[in-house]
Order: structure tokens, then sequence, then C-alpha cells
């Protein structure tokens, strides 16, 4: 059983099954393996097509009977009026070329009077090789890499796919086409599946990556232009504040601690000498960048840094509380809330409003666009792209379309197929009878005149 991929960077989308053959080929064996149309399709105008036909074969006919007649009466009246010479001569021409003329286009598609002549019905004893030929004129003349090329390289494909796109009413056509088609597959998924797999894709994830050297690598980052410093400016800001909101609390624990037999006012200089300390040493650290406290919390977070990066028992730890975190309900309750808010908005972008004012995919269709347009080199490269592709693709697989043309054309019932060519053809053909009727009057009548005056 073949599955079909689809190829993504191309427009209409073509398919490769997974075994390789193309998609051409897949045709081709199912021309030769399966039931396909005997015949073409009738299209809605043959009536029409066949009713011209009609009119034109009366005429053509109309005009050799004419000449049948003529004939007979100059014929016959000749040895009276001997001038009426030049009209027989014209018309018995002119008999001999209808006559010639309404065979050979009769032969193209059936036996003239039913009979069996060599070299008639040509169409349907020879509709393979006109099949075979019709592809090999088709592959080789329309399908080479100068014909496309010339063809599509002043196309600018690219620059006329952003023009469009840059069109908000095109950009949120395709907007709102992506998002139904995704809100519609979302609804039509199991919430545990969608759950499950999320979970298990954020666990994998999870588990593939190093925690400790990623957060290492992170502080790394963070210090590289001393913004770590800004941080210990908050938190000296926070301890700060802590302290002045905690004064009372401190001064209790102070006379708490301290010995009974010790005078209240002396626990009060030693909670004012704590308090102060504090303060001091906050206010000093936050006014000097080169304080030694802002040295040891350097020396610090970098030591921290690199035992986060290399150390194994800091690496293992932190890969031991992962997997604590990955044990706990917390992936499946993450998974849960992410999979219902991306479907609700899913669901919500999709069913949006026509004249609601423009989302944020329209929105990015339309800024993406717009500076494709402006961006010329980009448009050169995706439009030599598309050209590579394109001639890439079809001087690959341009014998197969000859092949499809001849299998076809070889499938097709030849008795169907005559009468489908004559209806788009046979009234043009109809011309030639009328044309060889005429041109053998003209050239009986100068034959004939050339003979009197010899």
């Amino acid at each position: 059983m073949q599955t079909w991929l689809p190829l993504a960077v191309r427009a209409p989308p073509m398919y490769l099954s997974t075994d390789g053959t193309s998609p051409l080929a897949f045709t081709r064996e199912r021309m030769e393996g399966e039931s396909i149309p005997l015949a073409p399709k009738a299209r809605p105008d043959d009536a029409v097509k066949q009713a011209q036909l009609d009119s034109m074969k009366r005429r053509a006919t109309g005009l050799l009977v004419a000449a049948t007649v003529v004939f007979a009466v100059a014929r016959a009246l000749e040895g009276r009026y001997p001038w009426l010479g030049y009209i027989r001569a014209t018309a018995e021409a002119a008999m001999v070329g209808g006559l010639a003329d309404w065979f050979a286009v009769t032969a193209l598609f059936r036996h003239p009077l039913g009979l069996p002549i060599p070299h008639t019905a040509i169409v349907a004893s020879r509709k393979d090789r006109i099949g075979r030929s019709l592809g090999n004129f088709v592959q080789n003349n329309f399908l080479t890499r100068e014909v496309v090329m010339r063809k599509l390289a002043d196309k600018r494909v690219a620059a006329r796919a952003a023009r469009w796109l840059a069109d908000p009413a095109h950009a949120r056509m395709i907007a709102r086409a992506v998002a139904t088609g995704l809100a519609r597959t979302a609804e039509a998924l199991p919430d545990d599946d969608a759950t499950r797999l999320i979970g298990d894709s954020l666990a994998a994830r999870l588990r593939a990556t190093r925690v400790a050297p990623l957060l290492g690598n992170v502080l790394a980052l963070m210090t590289s232009d001393s913004r770590h410093q800004e941080l210990l400016d908050d938190a000296l800001r926070l301890v700060g504040q802590a302290v002045d909101e905690n004064r009372e609390l401190i001064r209790l624990k102070v006379a708490e601690e301290s010995p009974w037999w010790l005078p209240d006012v002396v626990d009060e200089r030693i909670y004012h000498k704590i308090i102060g300390a504090i303060e001091n040493l906050l206010r000093e650290v936050r006014a000097d960048p080169a304080h030694p406290l802002r040295a040891k919390f350097d020396l610090a977070l970098a030591r921290f840094i690199d035992n986060l990066k290399h150390s194994p028992e800091m690496i293992q730890r932190a890969e031991a509380l992962k997997e604590q975190v990955l044990d706990e309900p917390l992936i499946a309750e993450l998974s849960a809330s992410i999979w219902q808010s991306a479907r609700g908005g899913l669901v919500r972008y999709a069913a949006r409003d026509d004249s609601a004012a423009p989302g944020a995919l329209e929105r990015g269709l339309v800024s993406f666009a717009e500076a494709l347009a402006e961006n010329e080199p980009m448009l050169a490269e995706i439009d030599d792209f598309l050209l590579n592709l394109a001639v890439g693709i079809i001087e690959e697989h341009r014998h197969e379309v000859g092949e499809l043309i001849a299998h076809t054309v070889a499938a097709w019932d030849p008795e169907a197929t005559s009468q489908r060519i004559e209806l788009a053809i046979g009234r043009d053909l109809q011309f030639i009878r009328i044309n060889g009727t005429i041109v053998g009057g003209l050239a009986g009548l100068a034959i004939y005149v050339i003979s009197k005056l010899l």
C-alpha cells in the first residue's frame, strides 16, 4: 500500500510516494492496471460543435453536388453549345477535386463508404502511434529547459506573490484558512492524546537537556556586562527595606536575647548599634562600585557558575531535582494548560467576525509580505530557487509526461476517439473539401483553356 508525502515547496502540491515512485509513474501504473475511461470525457458544448460540423459537411457536400449537376447539364448540351466545354471542364475538375478531398478527410476518421480500404480510418488504426507522437512532441517542444526558463524568467513570481499577500484581504483569507484548518484538527484530537503528546514531548526535551550547564550559561551571559551587580543593588535595597519595616521586631529580639540583668538602656544601645551597622553597610555597598563585598559577590557567583558547568556533583544534583519535577503532576497540568490555551485560541481566532480588527497572524503575514516586497535581493533569490526547482522537476519528469499522454491515448476506444477528434477539428477540415472543389475547378478550367490555345 502506498502512502504519500506532500512536497511543501510545490504549488499546486505534488506528491512523491514513500516507495520512491513519481506521481506520473504512479498514474501510468494505475492506467495499466486499473479501469480508466475508454474515451475522452464529453463536454457541455459538444452539441453546438456537432451542429456546426454537420452544417459545414452539408455545405461541402452541397458544393460537390452542385458541381456534379453542372457537369451533367454542360456535358449534355456541349454538342449544341460548344462554349459550354469551358463550364463542363471546370465542373468536371471540381468534381474530381471535391471527391478526392472528401475521401482524404473521411479517411482520417473512418472507412469511406464503409469499405475497408487500406490506409483509411487513420485516427482509429494509428491511435497508439498518434499518442506516442503527440507525447514526444509535447515533451521535446514544450517541456525543455530553454522553453521553461524563457517563460518563467520574466514572471517575477516572488514579487507578485508578495504583493498579493500584502493585501490585507488576501492575508485575512490565508490566515482564516490556516486557523480554520488547525482549529478543526485541534477539535478532532482527543484531549487525553493531545495532552499526553505535549507532555511526552516536554519531558523528552527536558530529559535530553542538562539543566545545570544550561543555567550556568544563562548566568554567565548575565554577568558578562555586570548585570548581576544590578541584581545585588536590588537585593541590598530589599534588605534595607526589610530592616526598616521590622525595626520593632529587631528591638524585641535584642531584648529577649540579652541577659536579664542588663538595663534596658544597654539593650537600646545594642539595638541602635545593630541597626546602624546594617544600614551603614548597605549604604556603603550601594555607593561604592569597588566595595570588597561586591568583589566577594563576584567571586562567589563565578564559583557557582563554574560548578554548574563543570562540577559532576552539582550537575548530578540538578538532574536529580529535574527528575523529581518531571515525576510530579506538574508536567501533566502544564501540558493540559498548554493544550487548552492553544486549542481555545485557534477556535476563537477561526470564529472571528469578518469585521473584526486584523489578528496577529494577519498582521504578521502583511508585515512579512511588505518587507519581502522591498527586499530585491531576497526576491531574486526566491525567483532563482523557484525557477531552478521548476526546471529541475520538469527535466526529471518530462519523459513521463510524454508517456502519460501516450498511455492515455492508447487506453481510449478507437471509434470514440475518432468521433471526439472529428468533433474538435472536423469543421475546419470541411474547408479542405470546399477549397478542393473550388481549386480543382479552377485548375480544370486552366488546363482546358491551355489545351484549346495549343
